[in-house]
């Protein structure tokens, strides 16, 4: 039995497919499948049931898969006390972070890093919540930037900014001509949305309720217009470059814009407008704390967020 057993297994289970297993653990197809026959061979159990269409773990396979889950994470706490005693400024750091975050706020402090720990080099990723939340706990990452709330047992969250929510418009839509917008006003415009699975998703549909109520009557066929999905953050932006409709964008995002001035528009919301608190998490038993803080250190020299 081996680690890398323990880890096909896990996966196998989480995504019940050899070919998307097998590529989230960087080996072939064959090379996954063998070895899982392997284990089930040595353990003398079926681990999975196989079918054209899915592969699915057996009730025994679910609970051995649980214990292999703790077992990567207690051996990724183990590389983590050997790095201890190690210069914690001079390996490689995995830092992941949520998609609406990561792209407007990596190239801002990476830099900054860069400065104050020359000799660190810098992993990062971006993905869904609940995908960093499971890379953080097998000792992938070794810390995550992420949106409150977020709760995770055996982890450290602590907040790093709050970011307001401003809306993007086309230069010369009604809503350009206030200086600030009311959240119900957004209920007369087509508002487009991320799509299902992006926390800023629910964050703003929390924030603006009325739109959560169109959306309802509009699926029962009330006549008011509906959010529309888009794959990210630029995807909005580009659909209201389009004339498609407005969104709404942390004020990152908003400020980010690589189109010619007078293009687009943003306008604050009325106080108390909306917004999100920014925050970091790592695992409680992960060692380097003089890299965590050097991190956080980063990232707030960003001054991404006016006062």
């Amino acid at each position: 039995m081996t680690l890398n057993e323990l880890r096909y297994i896990v996966t196998l289970a989480q995504e019940q497919h050899f070919g998307r297993a097998a590529e989230r653990c960087f080996v072939s197809q064959p090379t996954l499948s063998i070895a899982v026959k392997k284990l089930e061979k040595e353990l003398g159990v079926a681990l999975f049931e196989r079918s054209k269409t899915r592969v699915q773990a057996t009730p025994l396979g679910e609970r051995i898969v649980a214990q292999a889950q703790l077992v990567l994470e207690q051996s990724a706490a183990i590389k983590d006390i050997a790095s201890a005693g190690k210069d914690q400024l001079a390996s490689p750091l995995s830092v992941g972070a949520i998609f609406t975050i990561g792209p407007y706020l990596f190239p801002h402090f990476i830099p900054q890093l860069q400065h104050l720990a020359p000799d660190m080099p810098l992993y990062v990723e971006e993905g869904y919540t609940a995908t960093l939340r499971q890379r953080l706990r097998k000792g992938e990452l070794d810390a995550i930037i992420i949106a409150l709330p977020f709760t995770e047992p055996d982890v450290v969250t602590q907040p790093l900014y709050d970011e307001p929510f401003v809306v993007l418009m086309p230069a010369g839509h009604p809503l350009a001509q206030q200086e600030f917008i009311d959240p119900e006003q957004l209920t007369k415009d087509n508002v487009l949305l991320l799509g299902e699975g992006h926390c800023f998703r629910d964050q703003v549909l929390e924030a603006c309720p009325h739109l959560q109520v169109t959306m309802e009557k509009e699926s029962g066929g009330g006549g008011i217009r509906t959010a529309a999905d888009g794959s990210s953050l630029e995807t909005l932006r580009h659909m209201v470059a389009s004339g498609l409709g407005i969104t709404v964008l942390p004020f990152s995002a908003a400020t980010a814009s690589q189109y010619a001035s007078g293009l687009l528009e943003t306008r604050p919301f009325k106080a108390p407008g909306p917004r999100r608190t920014v925050a970091l998490a790592w695992r409680a038993s992960f060692p380097r704390h003089r890299a965590i803080d050097i991190l956080r250190e980063a990232i707030s020299q960003c001054h991404l967020i006016e006062p």
